[in-house]
């Protein structure tokens, strides 16, 4: 059943990235669904990780795209416009449930979005902790976007070189490894590698709003606009903060 209610979100994301606006019978449904399996048996830990990885992302919805309808990217979100109220009672249940295990997926992958949350700034994120819960993510759940997030994560801590290594070895990839690595390869100044991967990107994405993000960031590749002057080798070899979008499984 917590699955199911996972997907419900996660098709609630996906008919929004598309272009089709969001469902509330999917969105604010699967939140009402998750605090009624939380109900049903308030001692199962993963129901109480289901529960607070819903509030968490759901607290981020009026921020995810701008006055226009154009995505806004994880990490430069207006904080300000998240749900504080659904902020502070996902992190209660995490606090609650965390020591008493075991620890599954659903419990790391809101560790992870509380982690987001409470950042008051995109660049005040605790990316080595984040790491960290990636990585332990990874070992009871080994899907390509977990991986994703797992290379993402070592970009922000280890430089793009060794999250670009990950990336290669990665299986199942989709157009989200593509965008992830034009990122990276532009911080890198591998223009042109990085122009060729927004397109693959945008070509592969069913979303509207995404491929027009993609293929500005194609524009944009090479352009002295994409990188601040004076922006030192050390500081250009950490990847832009657009490359952390937001996870489409139903966490961060």
């Amino acid at each position: 059943m917590r699955h199911v209610v996972a997907s419900m979100y996660a098709q609630d994301h996906s008919l929004a990235e598309r272009g089709h606006g969001t469902d509330p019978l999917l969105g604010q449904g699967a939140v009402r669904l998750a605090r009624a399996v939380h109900e049903a048996g308030p001692e199962e830990p993963e129901s109480s990780g289901l529960l607070a990885l819903l509030l968490l992302t759901h607290a981020r919805a009026a921020a995810r795209r701008d006055d226009a309808g154009e995505i806004v990217p994880l990490l430069e979100q207006d904080r300000s416009r998240w749900d504080a109220a659904l902020i502070t009672e996902g992190i209660s249940l995490l606090e609650e449930v965390l020591p008493v295990g075991p620890v599954g997926p659903f419990q790391l992958q809101a560790a992870i979005a509380a982690v987001h949350a409470e950042a008051t700034t995109g660049e005040a994120t605790d990316w080595p902790q984040i790491l960290e819960l990636y990585r332990m993510l990874e070992q009871v759940e080994p899907t390509p976007s977990v991986r994703l997030g797992l290379a993402v994560a070592t970009a922000e801590v280890q430089g793009p070189q060794a999250s670009l290594d990950l990336l290669a070895e990665a299986d199942g990839r989709t157009h989200r490894h593509d965008a992830v690595a034009g990122h990276l390869l532009s911080r890198l100044g591998r223009d042109d590698e990085a122009r060729e991967a927004f397109l693959r990107a945008a070509d592969a994405t069913r979303s509207l709003p995404e491929q027009r993000y993609l293929l500005r960031l194609a524009g944009a590749a090479g352009s002295p606009l994409s990188r601040p002057a004076g922006r030192t080798d050390a500081a250009r070899d950490r990847p832009s903060h657009t490359a952390v979008r937001e996870d489409r499984r139903c966490g961060p």
